[in-house]
Parts: C-alpha cells; sequence; structure tokens
C-alpha cells in the first residue's frame, strides 16, 4: 500500500516537471529571446582570443555576484529586500525634441533614458542601444519605464546610418524597437554572437557587423568605430556569455567620444585612454549597481576615475532615470554623482534635451530634483 502512495507521488512529481519543462522550453523558444549563434558565426567566435571553455571571458576575472552567496539566495535577497523611492511618485515633465528637425549638420546628441540615445556628428547619425517598447524585460508586464519617460519611438527618429549595440541584455537589445527599426537602418555593429539574434529577427546578414574587442570599422570622412573591451556579461536565456559585450571608441576628424556600454571598473580604462585618448565626451554608465554586483557595473563613486583615466574632457553619466533594474531609489545616481567634488564637467540633461557636440559650456539643470 505504501509502495503504491510513492509511486502515485512520484508519477504526480514527472508530470509536474515535465510541465514545468515544456512550458519554459516553449517560453524560451519565443522570439523575443533571440538565438544563440551558431554555423559559420558560431565557428568565428571560437577563434577569438576572449572566448575560451565554451564561453566569453572578461580581461578580470569577474563574478556576475560579488557575494559569499550562491546565485538563487542572492536573487531571492533582491526580490524580498526593502525598497524605497524605486520610481518617481509623478509622471516625469520632460521635453520631447522634433529631432527630424534639428539641422543635419549639427553635431549633437539626444539621450532616450537609461543607455540609449542619438547621435549627430560629422553629417553621420548615430543610434545607441535603443529601448523603445516601454519595458527591459521579455515581456511587457515587467520592468515598465517610469511614467512619463517614454517618450520616443522609431518614427521620430531620422534614417539611422549606425545602429550600435554594446550587448544583448533586455535593457540594451529590445526586441520590438529593432523590428520595427529594420527599415530605417543602414548598418548595425555590434559584439561577436549579437548578430544572431538580428538575423533571427530578420535583418539581412549584410546589414551586420560584428566586432571582436580592437576590431574597427572605417566609416567614411576620417570617421571610425572600434569595439574596445567593458567588464560585464552577455545571455537573454539560460546561457550566458554566448555573444561579446563590447565598448566603443567613435573617433572623427577633431572630436573623440567613448561610449562605455555597461560594465564594472577595470585596468583596461587606462589603457584605452592611452590608446585611444583623449576623448571629448565618456559616456558611463552609473546606475543600477548594488554592493552584490560590484564587478559588472560602475557605482557613482568611480565615475571620475574611470573618466580621468579614460583621459575625457566631460562626463556623460547615464543607466539611469528611466527603469529600476537595482533596488537603489531611482533618482540616488544622478545625486549621488552630482554631490561628488567634481574634477571633471558633468553633463546631466534631461531624457530629450539637446546637447550640442561642440559646446563645452552647455550646462545643465539638475532636473531630477524636482521629483525629491
Amino acid at each position: 500500500m505504501k509502495s503504491r502512495r510513492w509511486k502515485k507521488a512520484f508519477l504526480l512529481l514527472l508530470d509536474f516537471t515535465v510541465i514545468i519543462v515544456v512550458a519554459m522550453i516553449g517560453t524560451l523558444n519565443q522570439p523575443q529571446f533571440g538565438q544563440l549563434p551558431k554555423g559559420e558565426r558560431l565557428e568565428r567566435i571560437k577563434q577569438s582570443p576572449n572566448y575560451k571553455d565554451g564561453e566569453f571571458k572578461n580581461l578580470s576575472e569577474t563574478p556576475v555576484f560579488t557575494s559569499d552567496k550562491n546565485g538563487f539566495m542572492t536573487m531571492l535577497d533582491y526580490t524580498f529586500s526593502k525598497k524605497v523611492n524605486l520610481a518617481p511618485k509623478d509622471s516625469l515633465k520632460l521635453d520631447k525634441t522634433d529631432i527630424k528637425s534639428i539641422d543635419p549638420n549639427e553635431d549633437v546628441l539626444i539621450w532616450f533614458g537609461h543607455s540609449s540615445y542619438y547621435i549627430q556628428l560629422k553629417g553621420k547619425t548615430f543610434l545607441v542601444d535603443p529601448v523603445f517598447s516601454g519595458y527591459a524585460a521579455p515581456f511587457s508586464f515587467t520592468m515598465k519605464a517610469f511614467k512619463g519617460t517614454n517618450l520616443y519611438f522609431t518614427k521620430d527618429l531620422p534614417e539611422i546610418d549606425y545602429l550600435i549595440i554594446s550587448h544583448d541584455h533586455y535593457d540594451h537589445l529590445d526586441h520590438q524597437t529593432i523590428l520595427k527599426l529594420k527599415d530605417k537602418v543602414k548598418q548595425v555593429v555590434c559584439g561577436l554572437g549579437v548578430g544572431q539574434h538580428f538575423e533571427f529577427w530578420g535583418y539581412d546578414n549584410s546589414m551586420i557587423t560584428e566586432l571582436d574587442w580592437y576590431d574597427g570599422i572605417e566609416l567614411g570622412d576620417e570617421m571610425s568605430l572600434t569595439a574596445t573591451p567593458a567588464r560585464h556579461f552577455s545571455g537573454r536565456g539560460l546561457k550566458r556569455n554566448q555573444s561579446l559585450w563590447a565598448s566603443y571608441v567613435l573617433q572623427a576628424e577633431g572630436y573623440s567620444m567613448f561610449i562605455g556600454g555597461d560594465g564594472g571598473h577595470d585596468p583596461f580604462f587606462k589603457e584605452l585612454g592611452e590608446k585611444y585618448g583623449p576623448f571629448d565626451i565618456a559616456i558611463l554608465e552609473q546606475g543600477q549597481y548594488n554592493k552584490r554586483w560590484q564587478a559588472i557595473h560602475l557605482h557613482p563613486s568611480q565615475v571620475f576615475e574611470a573618466a580621468e583615466q579614460l583621459a575625457a574632457s566631460r562626463i556623460f553619466p547615464v543607466h539611469n532615470s528611466k527603469f529600476a533594474l537595482a533596488a537603489h531609489p531611482w533618482n540616488e545616481p544622478l545625486n549621488m554623482i552630482s554631490e561628488q567634488e567634481a574634477s571633471l564637467p558633468l553633463m546631466t540633461p534631461k531624457i530629450g534635451e539637446i546637447v550640442y557636440l561642440n559646446d563645452s559650456t552647455q550646462s545643465f539643470e539638475e532636473w531630477w530634483r524636482e521629483w525629491e
């Protein structure tokens, strides 16, 4: 009798496990999760000096969680920890610039919140890590944008010469946005393996340029774009680090910009400053930090040091003010960095405000304090 009960319990558990596994497989097969590299793309990846033991590696040893707890317990702590002021209480009142009406010969930058921004430089247009869907996750009911911050959509943009992707996390590579951009983008530039997502989503492979660290492309008119290291990780499903994460150096005659992507502090900042600097602007992430993520994100207290090592003239801090990925108050990153003793000028535009790249005297309001 007892053996029958155990057998019945085992069969129920087995049925439940099968249902869970089938559900997970069905979920992960949805298009927004993208696709792992395969075929010739995977063979090229295997030749990269940054790909070892079946995955991409950082230059320095980089644990995702800097904690004595395992990943599961760390996530439980994060999920159930007390969180205060994660999002603005009211809708942010921001101005929307008509990007299409800007003189195409004007050198400007417009930030869309978090790590998405538009650049016009020397007559060319660039779009970095665009997320216009209103959420930074595989499903629309999670990780929603703060009220009032999802101001821009693909229809608001002119034709884009180069779409630059730093890595394949959802808050940087947004499936819905990428689908809507397909007829507006001339060329995609991304790290090794990231192109598989684009090809899976209908982009022609001829439009996709995948770079390893220190690979570069010439853009014409004495302009170049070079992929450089970042200290982070990648992955949209269960398997991490199958595509490469990167920062970028954008150089034009008389102008140089560091596009930082995501990542923690590392000695390569100094090396990049010596090799490619000085930079007119360093765009550095300094939001979504946590004491358990010290290796993979910059803390506001580290930004000035990183920018000095890069030999930057000005700092534009990003990765804030649109999504709450970490447990800190939404405006804490900008409060913390603006209250430090500044060794370099700090650029803190509103979402949608025009930044004039050739005007080093342009000043910005501490706009986020209105919602404290």
